[in-house]
């Protein structure tokens, strides 16, 4: 167990000096960078969550630079027992922007417990492709906050290419 500690303590500290790290000549080439400082954007985004029945009613309105967009939704927890937690969520986007527009439609089902966890997502884009993506992983606890996370992930955009075929493995650690 301590050597799991020590490995996630050192990559913390590799990830924190490569963020912190300016490649020699940078700062002469651009002087008004400051690394430490970041530009700060008021939040123009309208967020709602709102209980309906058994589960809840979702939503956000907001903008960009460039783009309006919209999203909103129902998820519902179907069960959350011995047999683990399922959750199930339908949504909707649309997004007007100067580069065109789209709507999005899509539904999700995530399950979890103790030692696995899966998640399946189907999606639409009206006037364009489908889609879903399926992930799993199996969970190892290590200690009281660390897991060994192994698992993959397929993806499929309907009527296109071969789909996307991925294994990973972590270690995720709750600080």
């Amino acid at each position: 167990m301590q050597s799991a500690i020590v490995l996630c303590f050192a990559a913390l500290v590799a990830c924190t000096y490569a963020k912190v790290y300016i490649p020699p000549g940078y700062l002469e080439t651009h002087p008004d960078f400051n690394p430490y400082s970041k530009s700060v954007r008021q939040p123009r985004d309208l967020t709602w969550h709102r209980n309906a029945g058994r589960g809840q009613i979702f939503g956000t309105l907001g903008s960009t630079d460039d783009s309006l967009f919209g999203r909103g939704g129902y998820k519902q927890d179907i069960f959350n027992d011995h047999r683990g937690h399922l959750q199930g969520q339908a949504y909707g986007s649309r997004v007007l922007g100067a580069n065109g527009d789209s709507s999005n439609l899509g539904g999700q089902l995530h399950w979890s417990n103790d030692h696995a966890r899966a998640a399946l997502d189907v999606h639409k884009q009206i006037g364009g492709g489908s889609g879903m993506s399926l992930n799993g992983d199996g969970v190892w606890k290590l200690d009281k906050n660390t897991r060994f996370v192994t698992g993959g992930s397929f993806q499929k955009e309907f009527g296109h290419h071969k789909p996307d075929v991925q294994i990973h493995g972590a270690i995720e650690h709750d600080f």
